[in-house]
């Protein structure tokens, strides 16, 4: 979860492990909302500073991994086609968002102690 100023809690993130080392965390949530925000995959990864070839690697891995398309391809049309999320894709970034909230509801307790006992950072003595 994306911190909101210097003296915002310590951030919390949730990276759920699945079944032969397949993974979901932030960075494939976010390509999926960039893909539905930007209707292809290419944009999305130039929105996210990311090559056409690793975001569309991480969509195919997404798509693998779940046994179900969470992105389509679309072909042709004006603009040469694009990407769209399935109906799998927009539950699984719901369901994902709504884990990290869960989890940070659950952990606010202990991030706000360890706020606490950490404080602001000392200043490094310039010389």
């Amino acid at each position: 979860m994306p911190k909101t100023n210097a003296r915002s809690l310590p951030s919390l993130s949730v990276r759920i492990d699945l079944a032969d080392e397949a993974r979901i965390g932030p960075g494939k949530i976010q390509l999926l909302e960039s893909i539905a925000a930007c209707g292809s995959i290419s944009a999305a990864g130039r929105a996210m500073d990311m090559s056409y070839k690793r975001a569309w690697d991480l969509v195919d891995e997404i798509n693998r991994i779940c046994r179900q398309a969470a992105v389509e391809r679309q072909t042709g049309g004006k603009n040469g086609g694009g990407a769209v999320l399935t109906p799998f894709g927009t539950s699984l970034i719901a369901r994902y968002r709504k884990i990290e909230r869960n989890a940070a509801s659950a952990a606010r307790k202990e991030l706000e102690a360890l706020h606490k006992e950490i404080g602001r950072p000392r200043k490094t003595a310039s010389r």
